[in-house]
């Protein structure tokens, strides 16, 4: 049993783990309605300049935000592709759960094994 994905497990894992940070999973959020400077999103969050500096180079890396120079701000931007992949992972793995109740495994002739005395 696979998942439809192109991506290896430990590659959806790390996306999902984007989101796994609630200051990361807020800033997504916020950036998913529109383009952000780092200003911005210090006054939405309340957290400090380093602590959203720090989970902007995250998603910067992991390719889930993409950063635009104008004058002395950088806007940031978040890419929709890397939810695509979350959700078309998430979709997947619900499809795959939709035929599970219907299959079942034979399990093995005397299993379980007597319980330890």
């Amino acid at each position: 049993m696979t998942l439809a994905s192109p991506l290896a497990p430990t590659e959806r894992a790390a996306l999902f783990g984007l989101l796994a940070d609630p200051l990361r999973l807020r800033i997504v959020e916020l950036l998913a309605s529109e383009e952000l400077c780092t200003c911005h999103l210090i006054a939405e969050t309340g957290a400090k300049q380093t602590t959203v500096s720090h989970h902007l180079r995250i998603l910067r890396e992991a390719g889930a935000v993409t950063a635009n120079e104008a004058g002395r701000f950088t806007w940031y931007r978040l890419a929709p592709a890397v939810l695509d992949e979350l959700a078309a992972s998430l979709g997947s793995l619900s499809r795959q759960a939709e035929r599970a109740a219907r299959n079942r495994q034979p399990c093995a002739e005397g299993w379980p094994a007597r319980p330890p005395a």
